[in-house]
């Protein structure tokens, strides 16, 4: 096995709690069915992924009301209430990444998928997001994950041994294209489970 020299950590789901719901569920009077068809339809995730890989978001919103006029007034809370959808910090991918800072013995890096308009307001809410020695936010790079570019310019910028890192992402379609051009993947679950995972690159934590 290659010695692991670089972290590459993903930011929401991972370290950042992020979720809809936490404006939605409230305006579908907590029908979570009704919640997940308006996701499944009308604001899908592949919709706001496009705003993460630099799409406007002014501009996606009024063609998706001109689309779906009927749900307008839900259809601009998604990004006019996008701040009350960032949750907290999770603490202990927080203490696991603090530790990794610590050891002085990796390079760590972030890889996320974020529009570039809202990606400020993580950085000023979240001290931590100062540790790294590096970003890469998709909305700024105009792609995103599971694209190859976009792992070629992590790779490239931060000067990464695709071999020798590991790749901590909570969508098992980022970590299997991340897998394919050699870099070592875990899927987040947990921060439990992700040092029991570490354990496997004899990361002791």
């Amino acid at each position: 096995m290659n010695t692991i020299d670089t972290i590459i950590f993903d930011l929401g789901g991972v370290l950042i709690d992020w979720n809809p719901e936490y404006v939605y569920l409230e305006e579908f009077s907590g029908d979570r069915k009704k919640m997940q068809w308006f996701f499944d339809n009308i604001c899908t995730n592949d919709w706001n992924e496009n705003q993460d890989a630099g799409y406007p978001m002014a501009k996606a919103t009024e063609e998706r009301v001109a689309l779906f006029p009927e749900h307008e007034t839900l259809i601009r809370m998604f990004y006019g209430r996008w701040v009350e959808m960032l949750g907290e910090e999770i603490s202990g991918t927080v203490k696991i990444l603090e530790w990794f800072i610590k050891s002085g013995k990796y390079k760590v890096v972030a890889l996320t998928n974020w529009s570039s308009e809202t990606f400020p307001i993580a950085l000023d809410r979240f001290e931590f997001l100062q540790w790294f020695e590096g970003i890469i936010v998709s909305g700024d790079e105009k792609t995103r994950k599971p694209f190859k570019e976009i792992y070629d310019i992590t790779l490239e910028r931060f000067n990464i041994t695709a071999e020798k890192s590991i790749f901590i992402d909570d969508n098992l379609r980022n970590i299997e294209a991340a897998n394919a051009l050699g870099i070592n993947g875990i899927r987040f679950k947990s921060p439990e489970q992700l040092i029991q995972q570490l354990k496997n690159y004899n990361i002791h934590l």
